[in-house]
């Protein structure tokens, strides 16, 4: 039986739900999903040469992780419906201190397709204005980095020297197809 025919002859059955995340099977396949549907935005912001990058702690892997800016869309209580590219905005200046003056988005993606459901919006912001310090909301104890394209990849091996994280997404940086 191919896993096709496995998928549809199974009903999927949830095995714990918190908060943010389902633990769920079908068949013998294991995943996690995100409650509500709840998808994420993640953001590649660009400014003269210079990259946004943020360093938050991660739990699960007990230690920090640089990343691209990026949130959740419609994770709060009364902002269901709200706009994917309003939510890349408000994440982007929330956690870097950056304004886009527009946000394009480069479609939809999934971070890990065998495990986890969860997919992600990738939006480029553009004509950048600095407004605050940015480091998140309170407790998420974001550091910001603003760093030149020419070095991101002395920059992500000296964190990762470091015993840093270092998130897939920074892949696109390491691309020139990309940032064109």
């Amino acid at each position: 039986m191919s896993l096709e025919e496995e998928y549809r002859d199974h009903p999927e059955q949830v095995h714990w739900e918190g908060r943010f995340i389902i633990a769920k099977t079908r068949g013998r396949w294991e995943y996690v999903s995100r409650t509500r549907n709840i998808k994420a935005a993640v953001i590649l912001a660009i400014e003269d040469g210079h990259v946004l990058l943020v360093e938050q702690f991660r739990v699960p892997l007990g230690r920090p992780c640089i990343e691209l800016p990026a949130g959740l869309i419609g994770d709060e209580a009364g902002a269901e419906n709200e706009d994917a590219s309003a939510a890349a905005a408000r994440e982007l200046e929330e956690e870097t201190g950056y304004r886009p003056g527009r946000i394009e988005s480069l479609g939809e993606f999934h971070s890990s397709p065998g495990m986890v459901t969860e997919a992600f919006t990738l939006f480029r912001a553009h004509d950048l204005e600095k407004v605050s310090e940015g480091g998140g909301v309170e407790g998420e104890g974001i550091t910001v980095h603003r760093v030149a394209l020419t070095e991101i990849e002395r920059f992500l091996a000296a964190k990762r020297a470091e015993g840093y994280a270092i998130d897939v997404r920074m892949l696109l940086l390491l691309s020139p197809g990309i940032l064109g």
